[in-house]
């Protein structure tokens, strides 16, 4: 059956969330349609689909013509697509999260996609059970990878991180710590969760971070500056505290 057509096709799961797959998997999610005159769309997601097994073989002697798009608040996503064979149902695959520098990707198994019933009942159990899983485990691997040299905080403990450019990174634990940071600058990175806070005035950024002790030891929160090898930070700021490296993965998707 084409895509788009038919109580079960790709447009109706993207279009009728209370009965179909979109509405039978486990979370909140939306869904999104793509027809084929959204080619720009189109090709972006066509690169980000996370797979090297049956939904790339398919896309390889099928180029992507329409796709539903499931989202999650947190930015996982799923595509559905057409199956290209003589079976009744879908495709479905995971998404991959936009701007993570390819080293985010290496070593990272690829949560390859699977063949969906044409049954949104019995397809949500196929995903739950079985590519969501994976899915989920490869989101977090990547997202771990992506902090780079930027040492994971504690709930009690904020690490700020100088980098190369100057500016100051850190990955708090819980939104206490994450409003600090943003006011007084730090702006988020929504698919790391890496708090950046610019260099672009350096006074500025100093009595920023200076800021930043009192208010969180406030909360019960201490602070750890990390200084890379190449990287001298300015004095007294804060006293830096020492810091485990972890090497770069190097994307293989």
């Amino acid at each position: 059956m084409p895509v788009g057509e038919g109580v079960t096709g790709v447009g109706e799961v993207a279009t009728d969330g209370s009965e179909t797959l979109v509405g039978e998997l486990p979370g909140t999610w939306t869904s999104s349609y793509h027809p084929p005159e959204h080619k720009d769309d189109l090709a972006e997601l066509a690169d980000r689909i996370w797979d090297l097994d049956l939904v790339a073989g398919s896309l390889a002697e099928h180029p992507l013509q329409q796709a539903a798009v499931l989202s999650r608040p947190d930015g996982a996503q799923l595509v559905v697509l057409e199956r290209h064979d003589e079976r009744d149902g879908f495709l479905i695959a995971a998404v991959a999260p936009r701007a993570l520098p390819d080293e985010a990707y290496r070593a990272v198994p690829e949560p390859n996609g699977i063949a969906l019933a044409d049954d949104p009942f019995l397809g949500a159990e196929q995903v739950a059970g079985d590519l969501l899983a994976r899915y989920e485990a490869a989101l977090a691997q990547v997202r771990h990878n992506a902090l780079g040299g930027i040492q994971p905080s504690q709930p009690d403990r904020v690490v700020l991180t100088w980098q190369q450019d100057g500016s100051v990174a850190a990955a708090p634990v819980g939104d206490a710590a994450g409003a600090v940071l943003a006011a007084h600058g730090f702006i988020q990175d929504p698919q790391t969760g890496i708090y950046r806070l610019g260099a672009d005035d350096t006074r500025a950024q100093a009595r920023a971070l200076r800021a930043l002790g009192p208010q969180l030891d406030a909360l019960g929160i201490g602070t750890a500056l990390q200084h890379p090898a190449a990287r001298t930070a300015p004095s007294a700021v804060m006293p830096p505290a020492p810091a485990a490296t972890r090497t770069s993965a190097s994307r293989a998707r």
